[in-house]
Formats: C-alpha cells, sequence, structure tokens
C-alpha cells in the first residue's frame, strides 16, 4: 500500500496528481474516520483549483454523513484555532502551504487543532486503498453547508491576549507585512492595526497565480520585500508562505533572517521572562538553539522535520514552552500548539517592545553563522542514496540520522534529507567560518551529481 500523506497532508499537482476524485475519496474517508453526525469546519487558501478541491472533499464528507461547515478564505492557523476554540470534531483545509503554485493540497485537522498523527493519517489512507468507507443513508444526508462567521474575529482577540498590547501601541512600530498574494493579508494586517502599528503591505492582493513571489518566503524570494522596508523606514518585515503558518523576518537594515534565528530570539525572551519547559524542534534548524538557551538550562528535543510531529510531542510534554522550524513556523502554545505567523509576528513585537530594541540588535545578540539552503530536483528513490553516501563520506564525524542525515562537526554542521512535499534533495548547513561552509556545501553537491549520473 501507498502513501498519500507526506510531511504535511496530502500535495500534489492541481488536477494531474491532486485530483477532485481523489479529493473526493479524502473526504469520504476522513468523514468515515470522524464518524456520523461529526462536525466539521472547511476552508481554503487562494490556490488555483481550491474551490474544486473544496467541492470534492465537502461530497466525500456529506456522503459520509458528516456536518459541514464552510469557513470560507483563511489561514490553516486561523482554521485550527477555530476547530478547537469553537467545539469541532476536526477540520479540513485546502492548501498547499509553501509550495509553487500549481500545487494544491489538502489536511486532516482533529478536535484539538493539530492536524491528526502520523497513525490516523494512516487509518484514512487504508480506509481509501482499502475502500471500506461509511455511506450515510438517505435521510441523514445533509444539504445545507452553513458559513461559519467570527472566526477572524475570534483568533484576532486571542493573539491579542497574550501580549501588551498597550506597550507595544506606545512604540507605534512601521511594519511592512507580505503575504504572498494569499490569506495571511486577513490576519497579520489586522494584528498589526490593533497594536498600534503603522502597517505596510506588499504582494496583498488575492491572487493563486502568486504574481508577486512564490509562495515559500526564503532569502531569495523576500529580496524585493527587504528593499522596500528599507525604503519604508519599517522597523520590521514579515513575510508568509501561502497559508500564513511560517513567518520569516527582516530586520531594519533589510537583512532576512531564517526562523531557528527569530525563534532562538523568542526562546531566549521567554527564557528571560522566568518561563520554563522543553522547546522542540526539527532536525533542520540551527544548533545555535542550544548555545542561547544552555545559560537557562532549556533542554532542546530534536524530531524529525515536520510540524505535525513537534506539534504532537508539544502536546504530550506536559512542559513544552514552545515549538518551531527553522522555515519560519513558530508554534506557542498558550495560544495554539501549531505554526502560527501572526502570532509570531505580535510575539516578536512584544520582544522588540519589552527590550527596546531595534530588530537588528536582537539578531544582532546571538551567536554568528553563515548559513547555506538549497535543493536539487530528483526522485525520492534517488535523494535517499545521496543520504546514504553523504552518511558513509562523513561516517567519521557524529550523524544524526532522525530524518536523512545530520553531520555534526566542530562549528559547522549540515543537513542532507529527501523533502516530504516535493521531489526535492534538500541541503542545510552552517558554519562560523564561510570557506568551511561552501566546502562542506560543495562536497553534499558533487555527491549528489554522483547518483544524479547513475540513473
Amino acid at each position: 500500500m501507498g502513501r498519500l500523506f507526506g510531511t504535511d497532508g496530502v500535495r500534489g499537482v492541481i488536477n494531474i496528481d491532486l485530483t477532485p476524485e481523489l479529493a473526493m475519496k479524502i473526504g469520504l474517508a476522513a468523514g468515515t474516520f470522524f464518524g456520523e453526525d461529526s462536525r466539521i469546519l472547511i476552508g481554503r487558501d487562494v490556490r488555483r483549483g481550491g474551490k474544486m478541491l473544496q467541492k470534492a472533499v465537502v461530497a466525500g464528507l456529506l456522503s459520509a454523513g458528516v456536518k459541514v461547515c464552510d469557513a470560507g478564505l483563511l489561514p490553516t492557523p486561523t482554521l485550527q484555532f477555530a476547530v478547537k476554540h469553537f467545539g469541532f470534531d476536526g477540520g479540513i483545509i485546502i492548501t498547499a502551504s509553501h509550495n509553487p503554485p500549481k500545487y494544491n493540497g489538502i489536511k486532516v485537522i482533529a478536535a484539538d487543532g493539530v492536524e491528526i498523527s502520523r497513525e490516523d493519517e494512516a487509518k484514512i489512507e487504508e480506509i481509501i486503498f482499502s475502500e471500506k468507507w461509511f455511506r450515510a443513508p438517505y435521510l441523514s444526508l445533509a444539504e445545507e453547508i452553513p458559513k461559519f462567521h467570527g472566526i477572524i474575529d475570534a483568533y484576532v482577540k486571542s493573539i491579542l491576549q497574550h501580549v501588551d498590547v498597550e506597550k507595544i501601541k506606545s512604540k507605534k512600530f512601521r511594519v511592512l507585512i507580505d503575504p504572498a498574494n494569499s490569506v495571511g493579508v486577513l490576519t497579520s494586517p489586522l494584528v498589526a492595526k490593533k497594536l498600534g502599528c503603522k502597517v505596510y503591505t506588499l504582494n496583498g492582493n488575492l491572487d493563486g497565480d502568486f504574481p508577486g513571489r512564490e509562495p515559500e518566503p526564503t532569502t531569495e524570494t523576500l529580496k524585493e520585500t527587504a528593499e522596500v522596508a528599507k525604503a519604508l523606514h519599517a522597523d520590521l518585515a514579515v513575510g508568509h508562505d501561502g497559508d500564513a503558518d511560517r513567518a520569516i523576518f527582516i530586520d531594519e537594515k533589510g537583512r532576512i533572517h531564517w526562523g531557528d534565528r527569530s525563534a532562538a530570539i523568542l526562546c531566549k525572551y521567554l527564557a528571560k521572562k522566568g518561563h520554563r519547559g522543553k522547546v522542540v524542534t526539527a532536525v533542520s534548524s540551527s544548533t545555535i538553539i542550544e548555545e542561547v538557551l544552555k545559560p537557562y538550562g532549556l533542554e532542546v528535543v530534536w524530531t524529525k522535520v515536520g510540524s505535525v510531529g513537534i506539534s504532537r510531542i508539544i502536546l504530550k510534554e506536559s512542559n513544552a514552552l514552545c515549538g518551531f522550524e527553522e522555515n519560519g513556523g513558530f508554534m506557542y502554545p498558550p495560544h495554539i500548539p501549531v505554526r502560527d505567523g501572526s502570532m509570531t509576528l505580535a510575539l516578536m513585537l512584544q520582544v522588540m517592545a519589552d527590550e527596546n530594541k531595534k530588530l537588528s540588535e536582537l539578531f544582532d545578540e546571538l551567536p554568528h553563522y553563515y548559513v547555506l539552503k538549497t535543493k536539487i530536483p530528483m526522485t525520492r528513490t534517488a535523494a535517499l542514496k545521496v543520504v546514504e553516501k553523504v552518511a558513509e563520506y562523513f561516517r567519521n564525524y557524529r550523524l544524526i540520522t532522525i530524518d536523512g542525515v545530520k553531520v555534526l562537526m566542530k562549528d559547522s554542521w549540515v543537513l542532507v534529507r529527501p523533502s516530504g512535499t516535493e521531489p526535492i534533495l534538500r541541503i542545510m548547513a552552517e558554519a562560523k567560518d564561510e570557506n568551511k561552509l561552501k566546502e562542506i556545501v560543495g562536497i553534499v553537491k558533487n555527491l549528489a551529481e554522483e547518483v544524479l549520473k547513475l540513473k
């Protein structure tokens, strides 16, 4: 039996890999899993084919006797908040998050607001492949799919409860928000305005073709955003992905910072405030987090790449402080234990206000590493062969093989792993010496080329 669910939901090229037929089966299987008369909240981002997939998923849910409410257009974390806050039995969001525009996807949310566990994903896959779904009798079939109102207002109110609104207002920050022409524009500007910020938006019109930039916020895709931020003399700029669960920050100097750096700032701030607990993150994150948190005695828990696993560990750990990913996903359990771009923005403004420091100063206080992140198109099979070659080449160093292979050397590290959402090999590396960084990545690229030549 194959797998449908990847690192974060079911994804594929719209109308080729991810078709209405498959979407209907996923809806029917999810409805069977949740059970007859379950209340399910469904929403989507602006991607092409989103309406088509949503209608197909709804058809499957209704066939299984589920009661469906339509949340409309909204970020993934907003729907996740709503599922838990309003007492739904589950939720489904139609999104491919950071993937290129031709992709779309389906995420299934549990009653606690977190994506369903890997075990429950397997149960839904089993229902699909064995076709053992439940079909409700005709008298149980719902005819109406009511709109569910008030979600964004309740969500924004929750975020504001976790920060000092008046303190942030007093700073009158200038903030640039780049939601990548997607649903982050429905929440983050509203949060920033409620916090007394002068708000600017770039790529703020909703457009499923993502004309402003690629949906994934990176040092490459946010270059124009950084230039605009400098021209506007913004105190802070933030770039979201397609479903606004990530937040990549740009300081007032126009420097773009990866998510593990911003997470280190937030974790350090929480620790200084006396908060204690475990910090959960994936092997793709920088070891900088251990350096920063060591003086405070906080433990870092390393996991496989994928926000689902991190969120599920946070739920199991009674004393988890927070979780994060290097891609800009930060999980703050007092709000919801999932990645949330708007909540992360509010928290960073809180740190700047409390510390009375510019964003550049907060980043400059962190240990300095040179960073290089790249990806090479290839099949998963080829990517796994590269992982084997890298592990063999660096066999005399400390290796972490939770997800791909992470090689830890003195003042440097490199992670090589197949993507869980795209047919690519991801390479992430850091070093305190720039030449060392280039040397390490060069070795990995050569090993990858050897594998590709053998195909």
